[in-house]
């Protein structure tokens, strides 16, 4: 009989979810990415979970936009890596054109700024080809490590967030719809 072995702590991550590729899909995938940061102790309001956040909000955007495919969703995939401090948002849908940012959008025109945007608070992004149809647009930011209970047991304020009520969620959203 041979001795047990310690077990390494899991330090990476993983949420992913399909979305409809609609305007609501992709509030929708922001909201759940932000509900899901929290989870993973990147509180929101915080600065990484803004950063996510807003980059979340970009992909998800273009893939309900530009990446529709009629009866096609999108996914989203976010990976966290806390050993390195870094996550990773992936924006998967079967369109298969690849984006092309523009250099400088006119002062004038709606839209050409989402993955500026993204090019401006990431660390790093891409675009990949996917197995099927399709391309995956991805971007890493780097998180400072959160403050938990167990690094600061003394501390009364500590950066540890509790789950959302599904139900609180939702009633947001649709505060969000009326607006």
């Amino acid at each position: 009989m041979s001795a047990p072995r310690a077990r390494e702590a899991v330090t990476v991550s993983v949420f992913a979810q399909r979305f409809s590729a609609t305007r609501r899909g992709a509030r929708l995938a922001r909201r759940l990415a932000t509900h899901q940061l929290a989870l993973w102790h990147l509180p929101y309001g915080s600065p990484a979970s803004d950063t996510i956040t807003l980059v979340v909000s970009e992909l998800a955007a273009n893939a309900a936009l530009h990446g529709c495919v009629p009866g096609r969703d999108f996914e989203l995939r976010l990976v966290y890596d806390r050993s390195a401090g870094l996550v990773r948002v992936e924006v998967s849908d079967t369109h298969p054109e690849l984006p092309a940012p523009t250099a400088r959008p006119a002062a004038d025109d709606e839209g050409g700024r989402g993955l500026l945007l993204v090019a401006a608070v990431a660390d790093r992004w891409g675009v990949e080809r996917r197995t099927g149809p399709g391309k995956t647009v991805w971007a890493e930011c780097a998180v400072v490590k959160p403050v938990t209970v167990a690094d600061r047991p003394g501390m009364p304020h500590c950066q540890v967030v509790e789950g959302v009520d599904p139900l609180a969620l939702l009633l947001a959203e649709r505060e969000d719809d009326r607006r």
